[in-house]
């Protein structure tokens, strides 16, 4: 028999489960910064707040990427996949778009001090 008490207990414990699911999605915080990988090497730190296009020629490819509205995404690339291009916008701290087959990273990067992974 299911009794008041237990009833209780259930929303109680659903209402917890659904506050610590949901608790880091709202804590992520949008970037100030892209920063632009190639070949593992730093290509160069740009603004999110300023609206431009970076083109990036290298080893014989090719990628475009675009900041604007506070978001950034790849335009064109010449991989043959086109995942990086599919990817979409990003602008939360932590995303990153990534071209493999020219190795290209667009990360997001942002001035707080949250802490993102504790391991122990």
């Amino acid at each position: 028999m299911i009794k008041k008490a237990d009833v209780i207990l259930l929303i109680l414990i659903v209402a917890v489960g659904l506050i610590i699911s949901f608790g880091p999605l709202a804590k992520q915080a949008g970037g100030t910064d892209v920063k632009i990988t190639v070949n593992g090497e730093t290509y160069g730190i740009y603004s999110l707040m300023e609206d431009q296009t970076i083109e990036i020629s290298k080893d014989g490819h090719t990628n475009v990427i675009i900041i604007e509205d506070g978001t950034v995404r790849m335009k064109s690339s010449t991989c043959k996949n086109q995942i990086c291009v599919d990817h979409g916008k990003i602008s939360l701290i932590g995303d990153s778009i990534v071209c493999l087959p020219n190795r290209v990273v667009v990360e997001i990067e942002g001035k707080g001090g949250d802490v993102d992974v504790i391991s122990g």
